[in-house]
């Protein structure tokens, strides 16, 4: 059947009928009072949802395209930096920083555990010539379905005084608590397709009072990607360059729809489709790839003994519609990964473990008890502990 397609992956995520039927109208003028109007509401709703009061900056670029504004606008060739890497994104943090000639220092952890925050404290007290100018690292590492503890590490780099915290929240951006200017987080990178729940082209980073005074003196190459220009026009409701019109027009619909949600029960919402779902996927009998106790809010990984992630994945888009996502680099082939980002529901988590269950009933597996997913599924949205 046509367009019954289901996305349960990290991103794109689903978006909403609203959004979609506004990057359906005529684009306006990027120039004209209307859209500056436009302009002003959405960036005080990205400052409600990045709570903060400092700049947040949009950019017509994907994720990884902020990840590297949030790079090149604050540092200087030769600064060393520590970069967190227990995945595929916090290596491509370090990919990027080393591109840009950083003196980089990985802090590496076996894909599927979180960062050691005790690793940084060591590294950062021992730096007492304060040469380390910053630390990077992914909050939601949704390779592996980990989320690190940005607070801790970011308790570290505080106390150090000297360095910046430059952070990928990509996935847990309106997904989970990132409360920027209570925790003093000085850059965060984030992208549209994700928690914002509208399609891919926007990245948002965001700039803090200590990051500015960086800005100053950081000797990096930038034009198109130079945050300071951005911020000037933002002061006045413009952009320094072209933007993705009816993009931003859709994020003023759904920044909306969060608003009237409200960020704790956005922050509920997703953990409870996280336990959900790891509820749901235990039942069945198929091993979690990462341990409760550092479990990824916006995607599940599920590493099967019985039968091949990639039939699992198969089965599920040739008979049931249902898109999920595959390993990445060395775990390509060996797990498989649920999303539950953004515009996602109970309803949508239940259907996916049905047919999850199908789809194993279907290759063969029958280690477990008929209907024991679902149950398990529906007792954890019932439960009243989140």
């Amino acid at each position: 059947m046509e367009d019954k397609l289901m996305l349960m992956i990290p991103g794109p995520t689903p978006v909403p009928e609203q959004a979609l039927l506004d990057m359906a109208k005529h684009p306006i003028g990027h120039r004209s009072k209307d859209f500056e109007a436009i302009l002003e509401e959405v960036t005080q709703n990205l400052k409600w949802l990045h709570q903060t009061k400092g700049d947040v900056l949009m950019l017509a670029a994907s994720g990884t395209g902020a990840m590297e504004a949030g790079i090149i606008n604050f540092l200087s060739p030769g600064d060393r930096v520590l970069v967190g890497s227990n995945g595929k994104f916090g290596d491509r943090w370090a990919e990027v920083a080393i591109a840009f000639g950083l003196n980089v220092e990985q802090i590496t952890v076996e894909w599927g555990k979180p960062l050691d925050p005790e690793q940084f404290r060591e590294k950062l007290a021992a730096d007492t010539g304060k040469e380390i100018k910053a630390v990077i690292l992914t909050h939601n590492e949704t390779s592996t379905g980990i989320i690190n503890d940005l607070e801790t590490i970011n308790k570290h780099v505080k106390a150090h005084g000297e360095a910046l915290i430059i952070v990928d929240a990509v996935t847990s951006m309106g997904a989970t608590n990132v409360p920027i200017d209570e925790w003093g987080l000085d850059v965060v990178a984030s992208g549209s397709q994700k928690g914002y729940m509208i399609p891919p082209g926007l990245g948002f980073v965001s700039v803090s009072a200590k990051a500015w005074e960086a800005y100053k003196t950081a000797k990096l190459p930038r034009y198109y990607f130079d945050l300071g220009k951005y911020s000037k026009a933002a002061a006045k409701n413009s952009t320094p360059f072209t933007p993705p019109i009816n993009l931003i027009i859709a994020l003023q619909r759904t920044l909306k729809m969060m608003q009237a949600e409200g960020l704790d029960p956005i922050y509920k919402r997703h953990q409870r489709l996280m336990n959900a779902t790891r509820a749901g996927v235990k039942a069945l009998g198929l091993p979690l790839f990462a341990p409760d106790s550092c479990a990824s809010p916006a995607i599940t990984a599920v590493a099967p003994v019985q039968v091949e992630a990639e039939k699992v994945r198969s089965i599920m888009k040739k008979r049931f519609d249902i898109a999920l996502a595959g390993g990445q680099n060395h775990l390509k082939g060996k797990i498989f990964r649920i999303g539950h980002l953004g515009f996602v529901s109970d309803r949508d988590v239940l259907t996916a473990i049905s047919a999850l269950e199908a789809a194993l009933i279907e290759l063969g597996v029958d280690s477990y008890t008929p209907g024991a997913g679902i149950a398990a599924a529906v007792a954890a949205i019932n439960s009243k502990s989140d």
